[in-house]
């Protein structure tokens, strides 16, 4: 079955004239008239068929949080069609980044976590593509898995259209936030574990990113330092030592572990910060390229959020620094 359809680099509106609307549309807020500062997805990508066994009365609820009128902070939940948001560098240099939305495995929040990071890289030749995944809250049987099997499918559909967005399919990264964090730094250590019945051709591609960026991560299922709800989400209740030493990409890290780079607040009272130094640890005893950004203060969720010179809110500067040093940009 072709779920990754063909018409893709196009405007909105030739999107829509040529059929290419039969895509499950990006999620909106219902009668929204906000006017967004950052550019909406010019289109998207289905990841899977539509027999995805998703949980009885299953329904896809897109809310609006802030209480600025001139802001946006949106988010979804429900999502039993996975997709990919696309955002297409106006002047591509080839390099490409899976953007993965973080929510405590119950939301995806796609604007500070998502859009925004895609239109801040789109200014650097980068072409984006925002995941909209399969929650483990959402009720899920293989709920531990499904997240991540989106994100290692999601790699393998970006680079399965290389071609039509002019990338270099060597050069794909992958940014996450939080929950979004965790799929990121799993597809970094795992991305060979997560496996399924071929579909079609674009299973035969790599799902390695080229380089990842787990930002505040949910990362470690370790009890001492694990966020709390990451266990009840991922298996209903608390982890066994088989699943903490599975599913914990600190456990995982090996030759094969792309460069990465890490940022966190110190202060973070919802995901310890030693979630991104056990990892930058686990990557420094292997050889492996990390470099990482604490910040004194910042909390959590902070994302794409106006900084007002805080130092956290440099972040995004020091990635696209990162990113072009290993070679993203080309």
């Amino acid at each position: 079955m072709d779920v990754v359809r063909r018409s893709l680099l196009m405007t909105p509106l030739a999107l829509a004239a040529t059929g290419a609307a039969a895509q499950t549309a990006a999620p909106t807020v219902p009668g929204d008239t906000r006017q967004l500062t950052w550019p909406e997805p010019v289109g998207t990508i289905d990841l899977w068929p539509s027999d995805l066994k998703a949980p009885a009365n299953l329904k896809e609820v897109v809310e609006e949080v802030s209480t600025n009128p001139a802001d946006h902070l949106r988010r979804v939940q429900g999502i039993s069609k996975p997709r990919l948001a696309v955002f297409p560098a106006s002047k591509p240099n080839g390099g490409a980044m899976l953007i993965i939305p973080g929510g405590g495995f119950s939301w995806n929040y796609f604007d500070h976590e998502g859009y925004q990071l895609a239109q801040r890289l789109n200014a650097e030749g980068v072409t984006c593509f925002v995941l909209f995944y399969r929650l483990a809250n959402d009720g899920w049987a293989d709920r531990a898995d499904v997240g991540t099997l989106d994100a290692v499918r999601a790699m393998k559909a970006i680079r399965a259209n290389a071609a039509r967005f002019k990338l270099d399919a060597a050069r794909v990264g992958v940014a996450g936030f939080s929950a979004g964090g965790f799929l990121t730094a799993s597809v970094a250590t795992r991305h060979t574990s997560f496996t399924y019945p071929k579909i079609d051709a674009t299973d035969d591609l790599s799902a390695r990113p080229f380089l990842a960026a787990p930002i505040y991560p949910v990362q470690s299922l370790d009890p001492a330092i694990a966020y709390s709800g990451t266990a009840p989400s991922l298996f209903g209740g608390p982890a066994t030592p088989e699943q903490i030493a599975r599913y914990t990409p600190d456990r995982n890290v090996d030759g094969d572990t792309p460069p990465v780079f890490l940022v966190h607040a110190e202060d973070d009272a919802t995901v310890k910060v030693e979630n991104s130094t056990a990892l930058r640890d686990a990557l420094k005893a292997k050889g492996r390229v990390v470099e990482t950004h604490l910040f004194a203060a910042g909390g959590h969720g902070f994302g794409m959020k106006p900084g007002n010179g805080e130092p956290w809110g440099l972040w995004p500067d020091l990635l696209v620094a990162f990113a072009r040093r290993q070679g993203l940009m080309g």
